[in-house]
């Protein structure tokens, strides 16, 4: 538990820096969510984790749209 609020406080720090400083420390903290989720899911249980989750798809709504959208190429 102690570890996703670690990470929360990381990701408010990081969405109070400017943005275009944000690119690295954004990146780093959406790659390391799913090891942090999936522990929090495995020592607290699956509805610790789906919290979590909503909790990454809410603060990370913007650039995993952006995302999706490089991901699915260009519109036709």
């Amino acid at each position: 538990m102690v570890l996703a609020a670690l990470w929360a406080v990381a990701a408010s720090a990081v969405a109070m820096l400017p943005m275009r400083l944000q690119m690295l420390p954004g990146l780093a903290l959406l790659m390391s969510a799913p090891v942090v989720i999936g522990y929090l899911g495995l020592r607290h249980g699956w509805i610790a984790a789906a919290l979590a989750i909503l909790a990454l798809l809410s603060m990370f709504r913007r650039p995993l749209g952006y995302l999706l959208r490089r991901l699915r190429g260009p519109r036709r």
